[in-house]
């Protein structure tokens, strides 16, 4: 028997998300034996993603989640969808490998489907979450201004030429009461939201579609072989295929998944409700974050509070007090917001891939798995869920791309794993100090 789905069942984390649901989720445990399709582990974006694109497909799916639909870092990120992806430059080398001269044109498609799933699903579904347009990726120091014109010049190249403005610092200054950027990268095709509201939406999708949702309920094992299954304390989904979608919160398939990812604790907070303020600090409502290795972001919520996150902390530990850890960032930014009230403070942990290549692959012939979005996974999910949906319906030219990729693991997993993020973070941070 594998280990566990992560410990016991646990409430959700007291952020400015949870104490914002439009309409909070409601669904079983389960208690009894069921026949599906597709059964799926992990009530995230991956999980729930994929549960609209099966079901969407025909397929009738069930995904189960030892907490809430939303509870990990789904319903904890900084809530932006931009273009980056952490490991592009990882995927074009060991890519072209398998798509050749064609590897440049599906990074490009990687950057931007995401973007394209969500609208259309929040607009054919209804779904409330503070949906925006508009993102700055801005630049600290010279340095950085080179990536970002390369960056702006490749989006006139390929058709955004509309979208993308390359501002200078007085250009800055028009869009954010700040003093602290050389230049910043002008996106409006990038969006901003509620990403607990999203996929909450996602999930009453998915179940207006047939899916079986299952909240409260923990994974003991994984059945592999002709007739898969997931095996609960009160359960079992009997299914033909099964996706394992938990990311960094479960302890399934040890044996061929350990040291392959790791957590790492981003902290982010919420201030007090800024009212007139917010509009005089970011008038165009755009979302931010700055060019670093590590690197701070923020937005303004829909009731105009700052919702700022920065750092990480690779130990895979919690840090002890998130509010003193981004006072001070907040206060370098926005010298305005000195000892502003903090409401909300909370952690995110996020799945980090040595390559920063996002795993899929297979644990079995019908058991599949996919994770590791390393800090960029609001868009990356709804793109991985549909090209699992795919490979898992038959299609499996994208999925092929993503598993033919080598992957480095760890022995003793985060024992050794987290220690050698941190090391190589810190390596990063003393190169950007020298950049």
């Amino acid at each position: 028997m594998n280990a566990r789905y992560q410990g016991g069942s646990q409430p959700r984390s007291p952020s400015y998300y949870s104490a914002t649901i439009q309409q909070e989720s409601d669904y079983p445990q389960l208690q009894d034996t069921v026949d599906v399709d597709v059964a799926i582990i992990g009530g995230g974006f991956t999980g729930v993603a994929s549960a609209v694109e099966l079901a969407e497909r025909g397929l009738k799916v069930a995904i189960v989640e030892q907490n809430k639909i939303g509870w990990g870092a789904s319903g904890r990120n900084g809530g932006q969808v931009t273009g980056s992806l952490s490991g592009d430059e990882a995927m074009r080398k060991q890519m072209r490998n398998t798509l050749g001269n064609a590897v440049d044109d599906f990074i490009w498609w990687l950057r931007w489907r995401g973007h394209d799933i969500i609208q259309q699903r929040v607009a054919k579904y209804g779904i409330a979450c503070d949906l925006k347009h508009g993102h700055l990726h801005a630049a600290m120091k010279p340095a950085h201004m080179a990536e970002l014109r390369s960056s702006f010049e490749e989006a006139q190249r390929r058709g955004m030429g509309e979208q993308v403005t390359l501002l200078d610092a007085a250009g800055v200054r028009e869009h954010l009461a700040t003093d602290i950027y050389q230049g910043a990268l002008k996106n409006t095709r990038n969006l901003h939201l509620h990403p607990l509201n999203l996929c909450l939406g996602e999930a009453r999708a998915a179940a207006s579609l047939g899916a079986l949702i299952f909240e409260h309920t923990e994974v003991l094992d994984i059945v592999h072989g002709d007739k898969p299954a997931i095996v609960t304390p009160q359960g079992r989904i009997n299914a033909k295929q099964v996706l394992l979608a938990g990311d960094v919160y479960h302890k399934l398939e040890q044996n061929k998944l350990s040291g392959k990812i790791f957590p790492a604790m981003g902290g982010i907070v919420t201030t007090r409700p800024l009212g007139e303020l917010a509009k005089q600090l970011n008038p165009q409502d755009l979302a931010v974050y700055d060019c670093r290795f590590v690197l701070d972001y923020y937005r303004m919520t829909a009731d105009g509070r700052l919702l700022f996150g920065g750092g990480a902390n690779y130990s895979g530990r919690d840090s002890r007090d998130i509010t003193a850890e981004l006072r001070p960032c907040i206060e370098r930014t926005f010298p305005q917001l000195k000892d502003v009230e903090i409401d909300y403070e909370w952690s995110c942990a996020m799945g980090i891939v040595v390559n920063r290549i996002p795993q899929l692959g297979k644990l079995s012939d019908n058991v599949w798995y996919c994770q590791g979005y390393s800090g960029h996974g609001v868009a990356s999910s709804h793109i991985m869920g549909e090209i699992m949906a795919e490979a898992i319906t038959g299609t499996l030219a994208r999925f092929d791309t993503f598993a033919a990729c080598k992957h480095v693991r760890v022995p003793l997993g985060s024992k050794l794993g987290n220690p050698l993020l941190a090391a190589g973070m810190w390596y990063y941070q003393l190169l950007e100090k020298l950049r």
